[in-house]
């Protein structure tokens, strides 16, 4: 026998590419088996997603300031504390309403805008109108840069007269 047959070279070839073969064609029945169930795996997926209260699958928002005020009306809200806090903007109070709760408030700044732990903040009086129930606070809010303003002190007004 000689140490180079060409016949004998040829066959080792063939049987690689034959082992080859076959081992991409368990592993495409295996992918298959997995793809139409016959294996699954489960668990649950609310656990990933970082959220205190859930709907769904839509994360409410909840205010700062009551927690009567969520979701569309705390969005809302949060629109309308963001335009009367803008130090150049006119000081006037700014009004929101959420027609589809019947809820709606105002924010008026308080005082000329003040730097705070390098975030520029301003103090404000809101009032927050849940249907026959009524609620006065003030507070102050901070920002850094173009933020958001994010309320860092809230407690019970009196009423403006």
């Amino acid at each position: 026998m000689k140490l180079c047959d060409p016949y004998m070279a040829r066959q080792r070839r063939i049987g690689k590419k034959a082992a080859v073969g076959r081992s991409l064609t368990l592993a495409a029945i295996l992918v298959a088996g997995l793809a139409t169930g016959s294996c699954t795996i489960s668990f649950p997926m609310m656990s990933l997603i970082p959220s205190s209260e859930t709907t769904g699958s839509i994360a409410q928002q909840i205010s700062p300031l009551s927690p009567k005020l969520e979701g569309e009306d705390w969005r809302r809200a949060k629109a309308a504390l963001n335009t009367a806090l803008d130090p150049t903007g006119n000081g006037a109070p700014v009004a929101w309403s959420n027609p589809e709760t019947a809820t709606k408030g105002s924010f008026a700044p308080v005082g000329q805008a003040f730097v705070k732990n390098d975030e520029l903040c301003r103090g404000f009086i809101a009032g927050l109108n849940f249907g026959s129930k009524e609620e006065w606070l003030q507070g102050a809010a901070c920002r850094v840069g173009s933020e958001d303003w994010t309320v860092q002190d809230v407690k019970p007004a009196q009423k403006p007269s």
